[in-house]
C-alpha cells in the first residue's frame, strides 16, 4: 500500500468516513457509487503536484515532414510551450498516429497518420509525456506491424502506452506509471473505428461502444477498470477517444458514460476526438474533460470552430486531494504548438466558460487562462 493511500485512509478514519477501497485518491474522493464520502477542500499551492493532459498529438504527415530531419525537431515541435511542459510532474496525451517506418496506407481511408520513430519518440520524451493513450482511429492506418511497433518504440524511449496492442487483452491492459511519487493507473478506450478493434488473437485498439448500458462496454471497460483498481493506484485516469468530430457539446451517452467511469473508480476522465474543445464537468469532485481538442497537428482550420486553439489542462494534487484544474491557453501554428496570444486566450476563456456553463462548473480567471476548483463534497 502506497504512502499516499495510507495517508488517505488515516485522514478518512479520523473523519469517521466509510471507504469504497477502489484506490488511493479514489478512496478519499468517493470512488464507489454505493458510498457517500466527503473530504475537506484543498487549496492548490505552488508545490502542488501537477499532471498535464492534452488532446490530439498528431506527429505524422506534415508534422513528420517538417521536423524529422531537423536536429532541433524533437524540441521545436513544442514551441514556446516546452518549458511549461517540462515543468509538469507528468503528462498524459492522446497520440493520434502510429510510430513506425513499416506498413502501407490502409485502403479505403482518407487520412493516414504515421510518425518516424527517430524524432517522434525523443519529441514525446523531451516534452515529458509519461503515458500516451493509443486507443483511437489512427493506430492501424499503416497496418498491424506499425501498430505493434508503436508501444515498443515508445517503451524504448521511456514513454508508457496503453489502449492498443497485439491482442484485446494487451489493448485493454492499464498502464501503471509513477508521477511525482504517486502511482497512476491509466486506461485508454475508444468508440471510434470498430474495424480497428483488437481481437482475441489479433492486434488493434481498446474498442467498445462506450455506452454504460451496452454489455460490451460493461464487460471490456469494466474489466479494464477492475484491473486498474487491482493495482491499488493513488490515481486512476481514463483517457477516452469518443464521439463525433466537430461537435461542441457531449451527447447524453458520453455524459452517462463519464459518470459511470467515476462511479467505478476513475479520478480523471480525459476526453478527445471532436477536434474542438468541449466543456469541463466536476462530478463527485473529479474533473471530466469532455474534449481537450487538438494540441499539435497539421489539420486544416475548419470555419467557425477554431480547432487550432486549445488548452494544456493541468491537474493539481495537494495534500492527498484533487485540488484544481488549471487551463493554460495554447495555439497550433501548423505543426508547432505555442502559448496563445492575447486574442486567442480571450476567445478560449470565453468559449470554455460558455461550454462548461451547462454543467454548473465554477470557472475562475487565472492569469491568461482559467482555473476550475475541485471539491469532493457529495
Amino acid at each position: 500500500m502506497s504512502p499516499m493511500r495510507r495517508r488517505v485512509l488515516a485522514d478518512a478514519s479520523r473523519a469517521g468516513l466509510a471507504l469504497a477501497g477502489v484506490g488511493g485518491l479514489a478512496g478519499c474522493l468517493g470512488g464507489s457509487s454505493e458510498v457517500g464520502v466527503t473530504c475537506p477542500p484543498s487549496v492548490p499551492t505552488d508545490d502542488a503536484l501537477r499532471i498535464g493532459f492534452v488532446g490530439d498529438v498528431m506527429l505524422g504527415r506534415s508534422v513528420d515532414q517538417r521536423w524529422r530531419d531537423d536536429p532541433d525537431g524533437p524540441t521545436a515541435v513544442w514551441g514556446s510551450t516546452l518549458d511549461r511542459l517540462r515543468s509538469l510532474d507528468g503528462l498524459v496525451a492522446n497520440l493520434e498516429c502510429c510510430v513506425s517506418t513499416r506498413g502501407d496506407p490502409r485502403p479505403g481511408r482518407t487520412f493516414h497518420f504515421r510518425a518516424t520513430p527517430d524524432w517522434a519518440v525523443p519529441a514525446l520524451a523531451r516534452a515529458g509525456v509519461t503515458c500516451a493513450g493509443l486507443a483511437n482511429n489512427h493506430l492501424l492506418d499503416f497496418g498491424p506491424g506499425a501498430l505493434t511497433d508503436t508501444p515498443a518504440h515508445l517503451a524504448d524511449g521511456g514513454v508508457a502506452a496503453t489502449g492498443a496492442g497485439a491482442d484485446r487483452a494487451a489493448a485493454f491492459e492499464p498502464a501503471v506509471v509513477e508521477i511525482g511519487g504517486l502511482s497512476v493507473a491509466v486506461v485508454a478506450v475508444t468508440d471510434q473505428s470498430p474495424s480497428y478493434a483488437a481481437g482475441r488473437d489479433g492486434p488493434g485498439t481498446a474498442y467498445a461502444p462506450l455506452d454504460p448500458s451496452h454489455p460490451l462496454t460493461r464487460r471490456r471497460v469494466g474489466g479494464a477498470l477492475a484491473a486498474a483498481r487491482d493495482a491499488d493506484p493513488d490515481l486512476l485516469v481514463v483517457t477516452a477517444h469518443w464521439g463525433p468530430n466537430w461537435v461542441t457539446e457531449p451527447t447524453e451517452t458520453r455524459r452517462s458514460f463519464a459518470r459511470w467511469l467515476v462511479d467505478r473508480g476513475a479520478d480523471v476522465v480525459h476526453g478527445h476526438s471532436a477536434h474542438v474543445l468541449q466543456g469541463v464537468e466536476v462530478y463527485r469532485g473529479r474533473p471530466i474533460m469532455y474534449d481537450t481538442g487538438n494540441f499539435v497537428d497539421d489539420y486544416a482550420i475548419k470555419d467557425g470552430y477554431r480547432n487550432d486553439r486549445s488548452f494544456l489542462f493541468e491537474l493539481r494534487v495537494a495534500d492527498g486531494t484533487l485540488a484544481a484544474l488549471r487551463l493554460v491557453p495554447v495555439e497550433n501554428e501548423y505543426a508547432q504548438v505555442v502559448e496563445a496570444g492575447p486574442d486567442a486566450a480571450a476567445w478560449l476563456r470565453a468559449t470554455m466558460r460558455a461550454r462548461s456553463d451547462p454543467f454548473d462548473t465554477p470557472v475562475e480567471r487565472a492569469g491568461a487562462g482559467l482555473r476550475v476548483p475541485l471539491s469532493c463534497e457529495e
